[in-house]
């Protein structure tokens, strides 16, 4: 089977709505370090079909995308527009603990988008999982950058 590079530009609005800090579970914490040790260093694109989001998982963080909405251009660049980010501090005393995790929205109003993610990604990553343990997936880079629109 032939490998390729799948490369996506995101990016990131020079402005947070808020912030707030919240628990992931441990089993999804979990899982998501599984998908990133399984991805060798590359980024994990999740699509969670059921809400039009494209969440990408990096070592650092996951980013959250809306699939229908939010495209820019910057110099000459195209991509989407970041929506929220997990950002989750590493540290816990036993696999089983839930980790604390920095919740960032970049819009307004996406209180109810955070929740049903947080309750919508789990079956979605242990598919994703499942995929990955069968079959063989492209690699993946990510690139992110500020977005600073023009006044007008």
């Amino acid at each position: 089977m032939s490998s390729y590079v799948v490369r996506e530009t995101f990016f990131r609005p020079t402005t947070e709505h808020a912030r707030e800090q919240r628990t992931l579970p441990a089993a999804l914490y979990n899982t998501i370090r599984q998908l990133l040790h399984h991805a060798d260093g590359a980024s994990v694109f999740v699509p969670i079909r059921s809400m039009q989001y494209l969440a990408v998982i990096d070592a650092e963080e996951i980013i959250f995308v809306d699939a229908l909405g939010g495209y820019a251009y910057h110099d000459g660049e195209g991509g989407r527009l970041i929506r929220l980010a997990w950002r989750p501090f590493i540290g816990r005393d036993s696999l089983c603990d839930p980790v604390s995790c920095e919740m960032v929205y970049y819009f307004s109003g996406l209180q109810a988008v955070q929740a049903r993610l947080l309750s919508e990604i789990g079956p979605v990553l242990n598919h994703v999982k499942h995929q990955q343990a069968t079959q063989q997936s492209p690699a993946s880079t990510v690139r992110i950058l500020p977005f600073k629109p023009r006044s007008i």
